[in-house]
């Protein structure tokens, strides 16, 4: 079903690193989610009245906040459409997660009132009329909203959205609440145990921990994420596979918006190569990426040492020394300056970020001490810096 309704409704669909691609995918998948939700609204809320339920009421309500919800991601998907502009340079893709936060505080806001409403149900607790009827269609809504689930992370896997994963966990979420609803009922039924109220509770909880997700994903990109380790290597290769670069480092990613990116890295040329051949290199490196990338990137040229031995090998031994005492740092922008009586060694050394001052200087010490071991005329000119890519997660 999925691919059918990418294939009719999605005009140029393989190419979804195009904007107005991947806008279409949006526009898909909140009309989708509309249809759903409203479907699932009027009849839960039917089911819910007959029944007496108000979990099951709940349950419909935050089927009804999905759909207003699909409603502002529809137009923050067309607002962030928009070129740009004189007051908007890098675009107006930010307006995609702005929609997202919005969408957060909404299902906040219904997790929160069927909150309260639940908890005057547990103190006041009224008759459920149990009917099968109620329970299949219920079943039947678990099945609607698993199927929405998988389409929304389907396309989101397909435009990198985290809109969409959010829908996903968010529908992932409504079908455990309903699957909790449809429990309560099967349990009067069976032993004459009313937990309405306290399913309600379950149920407002599981929304509103859906909401405060919505809100984390949407937040990150806003404020200003690390730069994921996959984007960092693809950059990098990218960069990297050009004659004349013979390494990179300081990769910074500004993020405008889904496919809306702005980076600046820094290339390693060889010293001993004309500036303007070297310029013309990273000229052609920053038009091929925005062909073929989609980032505007912009490369800064670091000079480094490639053809004196000395160099290189105090370059190599100070590498070595690093990865003995802290794998966990690294050096670059390392030049060697000879003085008359002493040799100047001038780098960046990164370290993690959740490294102290105390810890830092340890590290720092460690490793000018070894260095002094092996050439008593080394001084050190060094700057701490932190990385910007975020640490890799181990897979579970």
């Amino acid at each position: 079903m999925t691919e059918f309704l990418v294939k009719h409704f999605v005009k140029d669909y393989e190419h979804v690193e195009k904007v107005s691609v991947r806008t279409a995918y949006g526009v898909l998948a909140s009309i989708v989610g509309i249809f759903c939700n409203v479907f699932l609204f009027v009849v839960k809320f039917a089911v819910g009245l007959v029944a007496h339920s108000v979990s099951v009421m709940a349950d419909a309500f935050n089927n009804l906040s999905d759909a207003g919800s699909s409603i502002i991601s529809f137009v923050g998907v067309k607002m962030a459409e928009k070129p740009a502009d004189e007051d908007h340079p890098f675009g107006h893709g930010r307006i995609e997660y702005i929609a997202a936060l919005v969408v957060s505080f909404i299902v906040l806001e219904v997790g929160f009132t069927f909150f309260k409403d639940s908890l005057g149900k547990i103190r006041t607790p009224q008759e459920i009329n149990f009917r099968m009827i109620s329970v299949v269609i219920l079943l039947l809504s678990i099945g609607v909203k698993l199927w929405l689930g998988l389409f929304n992370r389907k396309l989101g896997e397909k435009i990198d959205s985290k809109v969409m994963k959010a829908v996903f966990a968010d529908s992932m979420g409504d079908v455990l609440a309903t699957t909790s609803t449809v429990v309560s009922l099967v349990l009067f039924s069976l032993t004459g145990i009313n937990v309405d109220g306290i399913v309600g509770v379950g149920v407002a909880l599981v929304v509103m921990w859906a909401g405060v997700g919505i809100a984390k994903d949407t937040l990150e990109p806003l404020i200003g994420e690390a730069v994921d380790p996959e984007v960092y290597q693809k950059i990098k290769h990218f960069v990297e596979k050009y004659d004349g670069i013979e390494g990179t480092h300081d990769l910074i990613v500004h993020n405008y918006g889904p496919n809306r990116s702005m980076a600046s890295i820094h290339a390693e040329v060889p010293n001993n190569v004309d500036i303007e051949t070297s310029h013309e290199v990273i000229d052609r490196i920053e038009r091929d990426a925005v062909e073929e990338l989609g980032i505007f990137l912009v490369v800064h040229m670091d000079p480094i040492e490639t053809k004196n031995p000395e160099v290189l090998q105090i370059r190599e031994d100070a590498y070595q020394v690093m990865k003995e005492t802290d794998p966990a740092c690294s050096l670059h922008d390392f030049r060697v300056v000879h003085g008359k009586d002493r040799i100047n060694l001038i780098f960046d050394m990164v370290v993690p970020r959740e490294y102290d001052e105390e810890k830092k200087n340890d590290v720092k010490a460690r490793f000018c001490d070894t260095m002094k071991q092996k050439d008593g005329r080394y001084e050190f000119v060094i700057t701490m810096e932190h990385s910007f890519v975020a640490e890799e997660k181990e897979e579970e």
